[in-house]
């Protein structure tokens, strides 16, 4: 289990394996049907929709979604069984097996990302770290950045989504925000959390945003996301190709 530093620059030609799944969530489906659109191009790492990417779960997910997502853990238990990462609500069952994978598990710690979002009113873009669940209640979530284009007022600000999630964690209590930032977030920003036993220090462009108590106390894996919603618009965003693309991402101790 990786827990050390980490300074992912994708510098080189071709996507770390030993650190990053790029899939999305891949045991309630399968590696074949969650696999990311991506490429290393300009040293970043972009992640992408195109418009004939299938939709992500959709007999289990309430509405279409389309995904292009990757991860730095994966594990899950036996096919059948209830046992995996982020299960929907209501539950989800185990359709592939995982071969336990920790790329990256950091406990505490800095984190920042470099990164530039090309969406719009039915997309979003998501970085945030999750609970290995190794143990089931060691599952909650905090979000560094959560975007959603239908909050952008496109070179001018947006709603920038950050802080806690507890899901099935009783020790963490929710307190997630999006207040609105004077931020063009299809330029390059810096979202950034300093991350201790006490507290979660959020930040945009080394500017403090919000601070959260008693955050997750155990190791937590990252996950990077670009979403489609098809549902929410039929109108010239239709055939958009939504982008997430991530300069950097780092973690010091």
């Amino acid at each position: 289990m990786i827990s050390g530093m980490l300074a992912e620059e994708f510098d080189g030609p071709a996507l770390d394996t030993s650190v990053w799944l790029p899939h999305y969530l891949p045991a309630w489906s399968s590696r074949a049907e969650t696999a990311a659109t991506y490429e290393i191009r300009d040293s970043c790492l972009v992640l992408s929709i195109p418009p004939h990417q299938r939709l992500w779960m959709p007999a289990e997910h309430a509405t279409p979604l389309r995904v292009s997502g990757m991860q730095t853990g994966n594990f899950s238990g036996p096919v059948g069984s209830t046992t995996g990462q982020q299960p929907l609500d209501g539950g989800s069952v185990v359709r592939e097996e995982q071969e336990t994978f920790w790329g990256f598990t950091p406990e505490y710690g800095r984190l920042e990302m470099r990164a530039r979002m090309v969406i719009s009113p039915r997309s979003m873009a998501a970085w945030w770290m999750v609970g290995l669940e190794d143990h089931p209640e060691r599952c909650a979530e905090i979000c560094v950045v959560e975007v959603f284009g239908s909050a952008v007022e496109p070179g001018r600000s947006a709603e920038v989504g950050m802080g806690l999630k507890e899901f099935r964690d009783p020790n963490v209590k929710r307190d997630f925000a999006a207040p609105r930032l004077s931020i063009d977030v299809a330029e390059f920003h810096d979202y950034a959390v300093d991350w201790t036993a006490e507290r979660a220090e959020f930040f945009v462009d080394g500017e403090p945003i919000r601070t959260c108590l008693r955050p997750p106390a155990y190791p937590m894996q990252m996950m990077v996301a670009v979403f489609d919603f098809p549902d929410q618009s039929t109108g010239p965003d239709a055939e958009a190709v939504p982008q997430l693309i991530v300069d950097h991402l780092r973690h010091t101790a």
